[in-house]
């Protein structure tokens, strides 16, 4: 088992904890919730964490476990990786201490949803990357637990580089260019061209392909949004897929060039400016952004 601390403090101290037993678990969360607990002008520490994970906690706190919330990960780890970014963002306003003083414990679910397969995991090993940039600011700490007999070898190894304590941590924009250095497929021969994606017209064609109504109606409010955000389009829009996986991909006229974008929700002041590709990347199982030398692709796919 290790465990790594940063050697600098900084406002968001974002740890890591690798482990491969249950005692090993309990070895390295329990000083971590009792320096939470410890901390002055917190409120009590937070344990995300396998449901099981959680009942070797409670039995190793005793009567301290009343001190600490706990939440199953399946409950906290619910959608896309955006949806955990948001999640935690809404917490930390709601929970936190001053400048979002907290200690969080967080085990992914790596058994389901997150490990599920390559593409999944490259876009949960990019949350973890971007968290460092999008919690920057917050006085909070995380230490983000790994079991190895769930999460695997390579799910380790890269998430060792989106945790600032390690030996092989990566600045996360180069990073997440490296996701996305690689090239998405090609959109099949027979894709839907829409001159203008209206959401009537998204909609009304997802509803073709088997998403139930309301998912279609999900589905065609984040293109709508997302096409608002691109503006001026390159071209038409591009459908295709079955349900649940139905695709749509968009061509921007201009690069986006912000590795952040639809991470961080759009002001609440101001003329009206829409939640485009924040909503997009709430709703939409994946969000792919590439951008080139005359624009940018934006592929959205709904689950």
């Amino acid at each position: 088992m290790t465990v790594q601390r940063p050697s600098v403090p900084a406002p968001f101290d974002h740890r890591m904890a690798v482990f491969d037993s249950d005692e090993d678990f309990v070895a390295a969360a329990l000083p971590f919730l009792s320096e939470g607990l410890a901390a002055p002008g917190e409120p009590p520490p937070v344990a995300i964490a396998d449901p099981r994970n959680l009942d070797l906690l409670r039995d190793a706190l005793g009567g301290d476990a009343k001190d600490i919330t706990c939440i199953p990960h399946t409950d906290w780890y619910t959608g896309s990786a955006a949806n955990a970014v948001a999640r935690a963002a809404a917490y930390l306003a709601a929970h936190a201490g001053p400048g979002g003083r907290i200690h969080l414990l967080m085990e992914p679910v790596w058994s389901g949803r997150a490990g599920r397969s390559t593409r999944e995991t490259t876009e949960w090993i990019r949350y973890e990357a971007l968290a460092n940039p999008l919690f920057a600011p917050m006085a909070t700490t995380a230490l983000c637990a790994y079991d190895t007999r769930t999460a695997g070898p390579a799910v380790v190894a890269a998430a060792r580089r989106t945790h600032p304590d390690t030996e092989v941590y990566e600045e996360p924009v180069r990073l997440a260019a490296e996701l996305d250095a690689v090239p998405l497929p090609l959109p099949p021969v027979g894709a839907r061209r829409l001159v203008q994606p209206h959401a009537g017209a998204v909609r009304s064609w997802a509803e073709t392909r088997g998403l139930p109504a309301a998912d279609a109606e999900l589905f065609a409010t984040a293109v709508a949004e997302t096409a608002a955000a691109l503006a001026p389009l390159d071209g038409s829009a591009l459908l295709w897929g079955e349900a649940p996986a139905c695709v749509c991909e968009l061509r921007s006229a201009r690069r986006i060039d912000d590795p952040l974008a639809g991470f961080v929700p759009p002001p609440a002041t101001g003329p009206e400016p829409g939640p485009g590709l924040w909503y997009a990347r709430q709703v939409c199982a994946y969000v792919d952004i590439r951008d080139d030398t005359e624009g940018a692709t934006v592929r959205l796919q709904y689950a």
